[in-house]
């Protein structure tokens, strides 16, 4: 019987080593995830609406239209990035109005001149109509929450950038400088920034977005410059520019030569 006892004890002190083991052990395990499954649920015209959804909704849609369909400016005829080898007039617009902006905002801050713009042929997401132009529009335009940012690049990053536009081949947004190319489009002849030659040892301040500074589309040569950030919108400049404006100008001059 006392061997019985003494059995029971020592296993009843065992159990409780292992429980109190066991205890320190899962606290001391971070837990993790092993597996996920999941699958995809298609929305369709199909699904049924829920009533009182689309009723306590409805007010907030109605006040989101009508701010979102104001009517800010007129658009005497259509601008599509596609219409354009090495600069679109949408592209060339967008571009006039960011340096524009950036250039009075920094001048107030900084006391300095901005030069150049470039922006990306990918960052604007639709094109302007002819007729009015909403607010809308600019959504549609840049839907992306990227900011105004002004980057001060020595001349040698201003010749990167004229190879990495050579190179792309694409009509990215310009303004604030021409560049000359040679017939077979493979290098240029000459850079000239606001009317003046490039002087390599100047340092010249770009107007862009932080996306692009940050090395979207493989604009490296944005980092070796330093940023300042104008806290303002891309989209905002649009919507602020078309307030102020009667009738959008379609940009026609050339940015980028081929001779």
């Amino acid at each position: 019987m006392l061997k019985q006892k003494n059995y029971n004890a020592a296993l009843t002190q065992f159990v409780s080593i292992l429980t109190l083991f066991l205890v320190i052990s899962c606290a001391t395990q971070k837990p993790y995830v092993s597996k996920i499954e999941g699958k995809q649920i298609g929305i369709t015209n199909t699904n049924p609406q829920t009533p009182a959804i689309e009723e306590f909704i409805k007010p907030y849609r109605e006040n989101i239209d009508k701010d979102m369909n104001q009517i800010l400016a007129y658009a005497p005829e259509t601008m599509d990035k596609s219409k354009g080898e090495w600069q679109t007039t949408i592209g060339s617009l967008q571009a006039d109005i960011t340096l524009a902006t950036a250039n009075k905002l920094f001048l107030k801050r900084e006391n300095k001149p901005v030069d150049i713009c470039l922006l990306n042929h990918g960052g604007i997401r639709s094109m302007i109509s002819k007729g009015n132009v909403t607010t809308r529009t600019a959504f549609e335009l840049m839907p992306f929450e990227n900011e105004l940012v002004v980057v001060a690049l020595k001349g040698q990053q201003i010749i990167e950038m004229v190879n990495y536009l050579i190179s792309e081949k694409k009509p990215h947004p310009l303004a604030g400088m021409e560049i000359v190319l040679n017939k077979d489009a493979s290098s240029y002849k000459s850079i000239t920034i606001q009317g003046k030659p490039l002087d390599i040892n100047k340092t010249y301040y770009v107007a862009t977005n932080d996306y692009l500074y940050n090395g979207g589309d493989s604009m490296n040569f944005f980092k070796k410059g330093t940023m300042t950030s104008l806290d303002y919108k891309l989209r905002n400049v649009w919507i602020d520019y078309f307030k102020e404006t009667d009738t959008i100008p379609v940009p026609r001059n050339k940015r980028i030569i081929v001779e």
